[in-house]
């Protein structure tokens, strides 16, 4: 008998073509309730959705037989990884498929922002001409920033550089290699903001993106300019853009993506604004993405049904770990440890050296994806896990020597990770110390004993008396309270390195009076919180 496969959220029908094609039973039903879902789901081995239908442990729990989920798209917002991994249920998406549709978008944005064409459309379908009222701007001659060069926003670069744009991009990962290739120039994000005639974002909603554009940062804007965002919602402070625009920072601005979707009553009213573009998340909706991501996943699904091959799954090595508790707090090390990194070194840099010493040298392989997950995870617009990290590294560009060694030392194991002789903190290490308790224990040959989280500061001074109390004095100044602290030095009267976790995260005004303390140098703030 054959496997039962369900397909949901109006999945392009060539999907259930290519599961017939291969021996699956492929059901496509109207839409189902909840309800309905739960008592049925049990009978099936595979589920197909988009993004209407969440996946969560509720629904697992219902589903006897499942053994892959599929998303027909990139994003997996709506798919509980952790608890389908949990039920040892394959998570799979097609993370190429929309590449090119989601590229197309952007710029037909970019092009609908400076000719107006959706108002002077309504004028003209309303009965009405105007033209001088919709006199646009070429974008031949223009400047355009990419915040974000992945694949959507190389290609975004490739289309709008025939249009005759000057592109430059800030991207921390993106390499000087990869940027020539496009003719792209590679910028601080300061500069960029201060430059671009528009801006288009193509990465992922963290911390660090998060409000990118917002009246905080306005006068770092060349005024006139004009945003694009078909990535994710909230990378613009919504609630900001009216006065942006009122108050003369922004020309224009398209949206395709949004905090909430469909969005709110609030949201709305923002939206009415005439110099605002809005269409609703249509950046992969073109018949031959649909198409493509509908095939994609039939086939994978199919493959891993068949045990051959697993290509695009999300946590088919967690669920490998699941059984083996011995490498689980390696793997958590290693993701921290990348994340550190990721905070510490020189921009587009991508030649890293990363050494395992001791037990964990058996698990090097899955070690090294788990450090390149943490690095990646906020520059990568797409989900980074076990299974693909490696190819966002190597799509970036990215050179990883490993090495594992037996030899002694004072830790039973040691993840060490080199950054290069241009880092201002060349190498460090790391150690696991008991159940989630993660450490640094050295810093370019100092030794340092500081718990992997939280917000930390690090910093490079001369070893004499006073300076860690004005370090703290500058921190206190501003009730900033310093919760652990470690110091390493070569001797007496020789530089230290030293590395304090203080009790919130810090904001660039917080950390100025810092880097103005006199025999204080190279200090980097890394945020694990």
């Amino acid at each position: 008998m054959s496997k039962k496969i369900l397909l949901l959220d109006n999945v392009n029908p060539l999907c259930a073509s290519e599961f017939s094609a291969r021996g699956f039973e492929a059901e496509q039903p109207p839409k189902m309730e909840l309800d309905e879902l739960k008592e049925v789901i049990g009978d099936y081995s595979g589920i197909v959705v988009r993004s209407a239908t969440t996946v969560d442990a509720d629904l697992l729990s219902h589903a006897k037989n499942l053994e892959v989920i599929g998303r027909a798209g990139v994003g997996v917002d709506n798919i509980d990884i952790e608890a389908a991994t949990a039920h040892g249920v394959l998570v799979m998406n097609t993370p190429d498929g929309n590449t090119i549709s989601t590229a197309e978008h952007t710029c037909g944005m970019i092009l609908a922002l400076s000719r107006n064409i959706p108002e002077a459309v309504s004028k003209v379908k309303s009965g009405g001409w105007d033209r001088k009222k919709f006199m646009g701007t070429e974008v031949h001659g223009k400047k355009l920033g990419i915040i974000g060069l992945g694949k959507i926003g190389s290609e975004v670069a490739m289309r709008m550089k025939t249009f005759g744009m000057d592109i430059i991009a800030y991207d921390p990962f993106a390499t000087h290699e990869h940027a020539e290739e496009l003719s792209v120039e590679l910028v601080d994000l300061d500069t960029l903001l201060g430059q671009v005639d528009y801006l288009t974002v193509h990465t992922p909603l963290t911390d660090k993106t998060r409000g990118i554009i917002s009246m905080e940062n306005a006068d770092k804007l060349k005024k006139g300019m004009r945003l694009v965002n078909c990535a994710r919602g909230g990378i613009y402070k919504e609630e900001d853009l009216i006065d942006l625009i009122d108050q003369g920072y922004i020309a224009g601005i398209a949206l395709d993506v949004y905090t909430q979707e469909p969005p709110t009553d609030g949201l709305y009213e923002i939206l009415k604004h005439p110099k605002i573009i809005c269409t609703p998340h249509l950046g992969a909706s073109t018949e031959e993405a649909q198409e493509k991501v509908a095939v994609q996943i039939a086939q994978q699904m199919a493959d891993a049904l068949e045990k051959k091959n697993y290509k695009g799954s999300l946590n088919s090595k967690s669920i490998s770990l699941l059984t083996n508790k011995e490498v689980h707090p390696y793997l958590e090390l290693a993701e921290k440890l990348g994340r550190v990194v990721s905070q510490l070194k020189p921009e587009h840099t991508n030649q890293f050296s990363f050494e395992y010493t001791g037990v964990c040298a058996r698990y090097a392989e899955v070690l090294t994806d788990s450090i390149l997950k943490g690095m990646l995870t906020e520059y990568v617009s797409e989900t980074v896990n076990l299974i693909n990290a490696r190819h966002y590294a190597e799509d970036r560009g990215f050179k990883i020597k490993e090495t594992t060694s037996s030899d002694d030392s004072m830790y039973k194991d040691l993840i060490t990770i080199r950054l290069g002789d241009d880092a201002e903190y060349r190498e460090i290490s790391a150690a696991v110390f008991g159940p989630e308790d993660y450490r640094i224990v050295e810093i370019d040959g100092y030794g340092i004993e500081l718990r992997l989280e939280g917000d930390i500061l690090i910093y490079q001074n001369l070893d004499k008396p006073g300076m860690l109390a004005s370090v703290a004095g500058a921190l206190a100044k501003q009730n900033i309270n310093i919760g652990a602290l470690s110091l390493g030095r070569a001797g007496k009267g020789t530089q230290a390195i030293t590395a304090v976790i203080v009790d919130k995260q810090l904001t660039e005004e917080e950390l100025k009076p810092v880097f103005e303390l006199e025999g204080v140098q190279h200090v980097r703030y890394v945020s694990l919180s």
